[in-house]
């Protein structure tokens, strides 16, 4: 029997997810896509936090031209809608997700890993949106996620030019969040997903949803927001644990959430 083109590989409160295509540098096929949706739409019970990684070398290098369909205009467009509500499940399905990075994080790579939560790259890392030299656009959420970290005026001259940012540079302009030595990027995921697992489910499920959103609000609507994230989280049941394990200075056990 072939692998799985992902991996699931469940560590107590934590789901490991690897992405297995290593002999194509983990391009996103539509069997790999599919398997990333199937997952985040039914995590397993008991997972409470994500790290998603690629098998060899690499992280993604984004869609696998060797499948590549020719598609008219609306077919391109259902595409690129079908992947978009994908990375949509991957950032606001309510499980925070690490991604540990090397290689290749290049086009649909790229808007695979902005739509996780936290972002660490090893050295190896390259960062890249080539559609550009290609004749072609982004169409899995850059023009969105990548930039909104980058802004357009950054995104503009990485499409138009090809470049490619380092580790260094990415954790600079914010494409990641840490920066570790070689092959350290993966027991570091690990690390943080089970810190993150230990908050309040509750919480965790709020800054995902609401923090995102807030951004494309006006002021007012979203300090409006933030103040119902306040009045839900601060009500809840592991709040008042959460109080009390620190007025007791012990670590608190917080319960299933809402």
């Amino acid at each position: 029997m072939s692998e799985p083109v992902l991996k699931i590989e469940t560590r107590g409160e934590i789901a490991l997810l690897t992405m297995n295509r290593p002999e194509k540098r983990n391009a996103m096929s539509d069997a790999l896509l599919n398997a990333i949706d199937g997952f985040f739409k039914a995590p397993p019970t008991g997972v409470k936090a994500a790290v998603l990684t690629g098998s060899g070398e690499h992280y993604c290098s984004g869609l696998d031209l060797s499948e590549h369909v020719a598609r008219d205009a609306e077919g391109t467009m259902r595409h690129s809608r079908a992947w978009h509500e994908v990375m949509n499940r991957v950032q606001f399905g309510g499980l925070p997700v690490v991604s540990a990075m090397s290689g290749a994080v290049i086009g649909g790579g790229l808007e695979l890993a902005t739509a996780t939560h936290v972002r660490i790259a090893e050295p190896s890392t390259i960062f890249q949106l080539p559609e550009g030299r290609r004749g072609i656009f982004v169409g899995g959420g850059a023009s969105v996620r990548v930039g909104r970290i980058l802004g357009a005026d950054r995104m503009i001259e990485m499409m138009l030019t090809g470049r490619r940012y380092s580790a260094e540079e990415g954790l600079a302009l914010g494409l990641a969040h840490y920066a570790v030595g070689d092959s350290e990027a993966l027991d570091m995921a690990l690390d943080l997903a089970a810190k993150i697992a230990t908050n309040a489910p509750l919480s965790n499920y709020i800054m995902i949803q609401a923090l995102a959103r807030i951004e494309d609000m006006s002021k007012a609507d979203g300090l409006f927001t933030e103040s119902l994230c306040a009045a839900l989280t601060q009500t809840s049941p592991d709040a008042i644990e959460g109080l009390a394990a620190f007025l007791e200075k012990r670590v608190p056990s917080f319960g299933a959430g809402a």
